[in-house]
């Protein structure tokens, strides 16, 4: 009867340490597998046991080194009491069949099924136990800091140096692949709107401008009755003043504020007019076309400016930039009328598409959702002429990333117009 309790009270306290090799194992693997982000998220929200995970993740090697001496304590333990237990049901025999059952049984109970489970419910699991890890950890304090010395130690004579800091940083690529995959968490229209932020850094004034040949402004030394006419259905409520060509820029006039002096008594007189054109154009500003996009959307915002005139390291202008040219890298066209948003494009009834060789690459993508390359020419004359390797003279057709594209047109050595097929 005395040797049957015996054995009892063995087999209990033998299940008990399987438990707990089972609750280290899958606490390592839950405090090294928990979202470091959410978990920052619900600290700040105000919970405890997300604070108390936080504090036991910043020194990794104290917690790991509590978790391992527990977990090693056990199952040495464990295997005294299988080897005991054995020994008194099979006899000698026993010291050959508890080792092998105990490796099973721990392998399943003890490690493999403990961390799947943790490895699936680590954001539940990691705020739970970091309170009695915590408990076990200044218990144990003294034999942890002696494992942790002598590991040091042995890191050094192995010239490993241990990393300064235990947060996770991500790289643009890799912040892209978890917004990119983050299906169903995130809607697509944000999604898209969130890689077109990290996309901003990698692009520059010089991708987005409007060419200096397609600048709408005012030349001043028009007639009145022509700039009168332009004025009044100006597309854009800001507009460049110059004196006869756009290197002659005068200023920026808001059209609102021209108006408000167009009925004064003054609009006889044209060279008075044109004196008040001049008063209410605002100073220019410049901006120089490889300065990247994150850093113009600053500088507009910093300068209090909206629109800016893009020139190259020698001075002259290139073209015009604005500030809702970024936002519309960001957020997409705030139009949808596809004839004001792409009127260099032409569908046809065929399904092609006649498209101006001055259309810009990257409306052409973000209009149309085609995938043209942008890592070079902006337009797609340039991209075209930069595919052939010459001057295209007569018709001739061609493939790009894809899209079979005909000339069809050529103008003082400038594609002027080309169809495009769409893949």
């Amino acid at each position: 009867m005395t040797a049957e309790v015996s054995l009892t009270v063995l087999f209990t306290i033998l299940v008990l340490l399987i438990v707990a090799s089972a609750c280290f194992s899958g606490s390592e693997t839950a405090m090294m597998a928990v979202n470091r982000y959410r978990l920052r998220h619900q600290a700040k929200e105000g919970s405890r046991s997300a604070r108390m995970t936080e504090k036991l993740l910043k020194h990794p090697d104290k917690l790991l080194g509590t978790i391992l001496i527990g977990n090693t304590f056990a199952n040495i333990i464990a295997s005294s009491l299988a080897t005991i237990i054995a020994l008194r049901l099979w006899g000698e025999v026993g010291l050959i069949i508890a080792p092998v059952l105990l490796t099973l049984v721990i392998l399943i109970f003890g490690e493999a099924a403990p961390k799947t489970i943790a490895a699936i419910k680590a954001n539940r699991i990691a705020p739970i136990i970091s309170w009695p890890l915590y408990g076990l950890l200044i218990i144990l304090y003294p034999i942890v800091l002696l494992v942790n010395s002598v590991s040091n130690l042995l890191l050094k004579l192995l010239r490993i140096k241990k990393p300064t800091s235990t947060t996770d940083h991500f790289t643009s690529d890799e912040l892209r692949t978890v917004v990119a995959e983050a299906s169903g968490r995130i809607p697509s229209r944000h999604k898209r709107m969130l890689l077109r932020i990290l996309d901003l850094k990698e692009m520059t004034v010089n991708d987005i401008m409007v060419p200096r040949n397609e600048i709408c402004g005012i030349d001043i030394s028009e007639d009145w009755d022509d700039i009168l006419e332009q004025l009044r259905h100006a597309q854009h409520t800001r507009l460049p003043v110059y004196s006869e060509a756009i290197e002659n820029i005068i200023g920026i006039i808001h059209v609102r504020d021209v108006v408000n002096f167009l009925s004064d008594d003054i609009m006889n007189d044209e060279a008075a007019c044109k004196a008040m054109l001049r008063e209410h154009a605002n100073e220019v500003y410049f901006v120089p076309e490889e300065t990247p996009l994150t850093t113009q959307l600053l500088n507009f915002q910093n300068k209090k400016v909206r629109i800016g005139m893009v020139v190259d390291e020698y001075g002259d202008i290139q073209g015009l930039a604005t500030l809702e040219d970024i936002l519309e890298e960001i957020v997409g066209e705030f139009t949808t009328d596809m004839a004001a948003t792409i009127p260099d494009v032409h569908p046809q009834e065929d399904g092609t598409f006649l498209v101006d060789g001055g259309a810009n690459i990257r409306e052409l993508n973000r209009s149309m959702h085609w995938d043209l390359p942008t890592d070079g020419p902006k337009t797609l004359s340039g991209l075209i002429i930069e595919t052939l390797e010459f001057m295209p003279t007569t018709e001739v057709g061609l493939k790009i990333n894809g899209y079979p594209m005909e000339v069809i047109a050529m103008k003082a050595q400038k594609i002027k117009t080309v169809k495009l097929f769409p893949r």
